[in-house]
């Protein structure tokens, strides 16, 4: 009986010593708010619409025109436009940074600190590619941020974030790092820090804690489908947005360069075809003329494996690392091409202000016959008038498509094949020809033109 009770005893005891144990694997945020909370503010923004006519915006010749403007209701010439958004000091003379979209188009901008106090701010300058601004009030001795280090951050490590949440000021949430590197679209430049916080509107401009009370990244953007957090939230790493904001503090504008290239994610299929081990590396789709890629010799169809002796291990790391670059600077670049690695040395230019491209859809017709491929793909030669339009020197152009590994590739009728592998498309002859060659279950990469971007796509030949 005693026996019994003595391991029972025991039992107890051990549960009883495990609980603690276990609350101790337990973050506890508290002296972290404590010490980072007052560096957090609150940013409200101002906006004023006007309408200058007073009424609905209709031109002179609008037969209504005369109607709205003798009896029709008056609109108010000027209304106000308001939103919130969070930021934090990250110096003690009134340097604050936040989101570019939290201040876009302001005509007033606001600061409030946990003490109350109320600031006007004023943009020393944004950057809507990064979506990172730099504000500057008045004051001094300002409680400012730590700066951590984004590079140290691991998937599963918990983050803080303080924010104004529907402009709750210095609201606290809390999560882990879901993923890094993560490419948005739209977004090139940024390898964002991707986490679990709760993140709703307002948290923007905000600052990511690490849990020594550093900050590593400023939140965002979130995923959601209702307006409010779904568990998916983007944050800027800190580094990237330091990077920026000196330049905005220096400048005015952040400068980038540019080596004028299209690139691809390189598949696993597409590596193959091209010889290569790994998908690593960035595919080359088209070459900008006379661009420094151009002028450095670099070719479509090949593969740039490391800029500047980093390695490139997928596509959305190239321009993050050509945008870093100065203007200027001579970089040697490693890229794969017809089976083995070469060296090229490219002197980086400047991006412009608007890189955006326009791609325009064209529609085309030929009489001439079409012939179904090995691929599965009806095509034809281009007529000259075709070439003249396009502004190429040969093609085939995809009539129809009929083979499941060439629909599963996403080729369309209408498409226009420019190579195949790094041999470009001179004629039907050449490119059935080409096709012969290569074994049954093999990969083959085609370079195709739609409208105005071309992208290469893998299709393996049937096995049978």
């Amino acid at each position: 009986m005693l026996r019994k009770f003595l391991i029972l005893f025991m039992l107890a005891v051990g549960v009883v010593c495990s609980v603690p144990a276990h609350a101790k694997e337990l973050p506890d945020f508290t002296e972290l708010v404590e010490k980072q909370g007052a560096s957090v503010v609150n940013i409200s923004t101002t906006q004023i619409i006007r309408n200058a006519q007073g009424f609905p915006n209709l031109p002179e010749s609008d037969p209504f025109y005369e109607l709205f403007r003798r009896f029709g209701p008056q609109m108010p010439r000027e209304r106000e436009s308001q939103s919130l958004g969070s930021g934090f000091i990250i110096s003690a003379d009134g340097y604050i940074m936040t989101n570019a979209h939290v201040v876009d188009s302001a005509d007033k901008i606001t600061v409030r600190l946990t003490d109350k106090r109320e600031f006007r701010a004023k943009v020393i300058g944004a950057d809507k590619r990064t979506d990172v601004a730099l504000l500057k009030i008045d004051a001094t001795d300002l409680p400012k941020i730590t700066v951590g280090d984004p590079n140290k951050l691991k998937v599963g490590e918990w983050v803080v974030a303080i924010g104004s949440p529907f402009g709750f000021d210095s609201s606290v949430t809390a999560g882990i790092v879901s993923a890094k590197g993560r490419s948005l679209p739209q977004d090139n430049f940024v390898p964002f820090i991707q986490t679990d916080v709760a993140i709703n509107p307002g948290n923007s401009g905000g600052p990511l804690f690490n849990m020594n009370g550093e900050v590593v990244g400023i939140n965002s953007q979130i995923y959601t489908r209702s307006g409010g957090s779904m568990g998916l939230s983007f944050a800027i790493p800190i580094d990237v947005a330091t990077q920026v904001t000196e330049q905005l503090r220096t400048t005015g504008k952040v400068t980038r360069g540019r080596i004028g290239v299209t690139i691809q994610e390189l598949t696993r299929e597409l590596a193959e075809s091209f010889g290569l081990s790994k998908p690593a590396g960035a595919l080359i789709s088209s070459v900008e003329k006379n661009a420094p890629a151009d002028k450095a010799g670099i070719e479509v169809s090949d593969v740039i494996l490391k800029f500047d002796g980093k390695p490139v291990n997928n596509s959305n790391d190239l321009p993050r690392m050509v945008a870093a670059t100065k203007p200027g600077s001579k970089v040697v670049i490693e890229l794969w091409r017809k089976g083995e690695s070469r060296q090229v040395t490219v002197e980086i230019a400047e991006m412009p202000e608007d890189g955006k491209l326009a791609h325009a859809a064209k529609k085309l017709a030929d009489d001439v016959p079409a012939m179904i491929s090995r691929l599965g793909i009806a095509v034809s030669e281009l007529s000259k008038e075709q070439l003249h339009e396009l502004q190429i020197s040969s093609g085939l152009l995809v009539e129809d498509v009929k083979g499941s590994a060439a629909r599963a590739a996403g080729l369309q009728s209408g498409d226009v094949l420019l190579a195949i592998g790094n041999t470009p498309i001179r004629s039907l002859n050449q490119f059935n020809e080409i096709l012969k060659q290569v074994a049954k279950g093999r990969n083959v990469a085609l370079l195709v033109r739609r409208g105005d971007a071309a992208i290469y796509v893998a299709i393996r030949l049937d096995e049978k």
